[in-house]
C-alpha cells in the first residue's frame, strides 16, 4: 500500500509539472520537434545537403559553423531566404585530418584555443584540457560578431561536437552570451529522458541542466525539454554504403523508430545532411552517414510518420516568438 501511494504521488508530480512545450502554448501532452541539421557552412556539399533537406525535405532548422570556408555561400543563401531557421553552430574544434580551420578571433587573441598548426584543437578533450574559459567566450562572441557583420542574425546558439557542454565553465559562458544577446540557447532542460539515455548523465548532471533551463526560461528564452542526438552513432553497414535506396531505407527506419521514443515536450533531433561529391571523401569518411540523413529527410515515408505519430514540427524562430508572448 505504501509503495503504491509513493508511485501514485510520483505520477501526480510528473503530470502536474508542465513541459516547456505547454509553457510555450502547445497543447498539453504535445510532442513538438525541431528537426535540425548541423554543420552548414562546413563545405559546399554540406550546404547543398542542408538546403535540400530544409527546402525539399522534413528538416526545419540548421546552424552554421562560422570558422569554415563555405560559410559565405550559405549566408548568401540565407539572405535570399530570410525565413530559414538558422543558428550558430559554435565551433571550438577542427576535427578533420587535412581540412581544418582556426578561430575567428585569431590565435594571438585566443592562444589557448589553437594547436601547434594554429588551428582549433581536433578533439573536445583537448579543448577542455588546454582552452581557457575566457578565450572560449571571446571566440563565441567573435563568431556571433562575424555572423552579424555578414548580415546574419542567428535564431539560436548551439555547440559543435557538444564542446560547450564538456566543461562547467564553458557552459556558463555559452549561456551568458545567449542571455546577454537574448538569443535562444540549445540546452535540454526538461524531462531529459533521451539525452540521459544517450550520454549516460548522472541524476546530478540532469538536475544541473534542468536548473540551467530555469535560468534561461526566467531570462525570457525558450528551453528544450529533451535532445535526440543519436544519429551520428547509427553506423552505416559497409554493404549498403554505395546504394542510395538502401541508405534511404536504413536511415528512414531509424528515424521513424526514434519518433516513437519522443516524450511530450519540445525535443531537438540532430542530424547531418550532406550531398557528398567526389571530393567530400578528402574531408571525411562520413559521407554515406551524412547522405543517408539527407535521403531520409527527403523520404515521403518519414514525413508521413511525423503525421502518423502526431508530431508537431517547429523551429527555434517559432519557439522564440511564442516565448515573447508568455508572461
Amino acid at each position: 500500500m505504501f509503495v503504491a501511494l509513493i508511485a501514485t504521488n510520483i505520477l501526480k508530480s510528473q503530470t502536474v509539472t508542465p513541459t516547456y512545450a505547454e509553457k510555450l502554448g502547445f497543447p498539453k501532452g504535445s510532442k513538438v520537434l525541431i528537426i535540425h541539421v548541423d554543420d552548414a557552412g562546413m563545405s559546399h556539399d554540406s550546404n547543398e545537403g542542408t538546403i535540400e533537406a530544409i527546402t525539399k525535405g522534413a528538416a526545419t532548422s540548421t546552424s552554421v559553423m562560422m570558422p569554415c570556408s563555405w560559410v559565405p555561400e550559405f549566408v548568401h543563401f540565407l539572405k535570399q531566404h530570410p525565413g530559414i531557421d538558422a543558428g550558430l553552430h559554435l565551433t571550438l574544434t577542427s576535427e578533420w585530418k587535412d581540412y581544418r580551420w582556426g578561430p575567428i578571433s585569431g590565435k594571438s587573441v585566443t592562444p589557448s584555443l589553437v594547436d601547434k598548426e594554429g588551428d582549433l584543437w581536433r578533439s573536445v578533450a583537448e579543448v577542455v584540457q588546454y582552452a581557457s574559459a575566457d578565450d572560449v567566450e571571446k571566440e563565441i562572441r567573435a563568431q556571433l560578431d562575424r555572423a552579424r557583420t555578414m548580415g546574419f542574425e542567428p535564431t539560436h546558439l548551439d555547440s559543435h561536437m557538444g564542446t560547450l557542454f564538456a566543461s562547467p565553465e564553458f557552459l556558463k559562458r555559452y549561456i551568458k552570451v545567449g542571455i546577454e544577446n537574448h538569443i535562444p540557447v540549445m540546452l535540454p532542460g526538461g524531462n531529459d529522458v533521451l539525452i540521459q539515455e544517450e550520454e549516460h548523465f548522472s541524476d546530478i548532471v540532469i538536475k544541473q541542466l534542468q536548473s540551467l533551463g530555469n535560468t534561461l526560461w526566467n531570462a525570457g528564452l525558450p528551453v528544450l525539454d529533451d535532445l535526440h542526438n543519436f544519429s551520428y552513432g547509427w553506423k552505416i553497414p559497409e554493404n549498403i554504403a554505395n546504394d542510395d535506396d538502401k541508405l534511404r531505407d536504413f536511415k528512414t527506419e531509424k528515424y521513424i523508430a526514434a519518433l516513437k521514443l519522443l516524450q511530450p515536450g519540445v525535443t531537438m533531433m540532430i542530424m547531418h545532411c550532406t550531398d557528398p561529391s567526389e571530393t567530400f571523401k578528402y574531408i571525411s569518411d562520413s559521407g554515406p552517414l551524412r547522405k543517408s540523413d539527407l535521403l531520409a529527410m527527403l523520404n515521403p515515408k518519414f514525413k508521413q510518420a511525423l503525421k502518423d505519430n502526431g508530431i508537431i514540427v517547429t523551429t527555434w524562430r517559432e519557439l522564440m516568438e511564442r516565448r515573447k508572448k508568455v508572461k
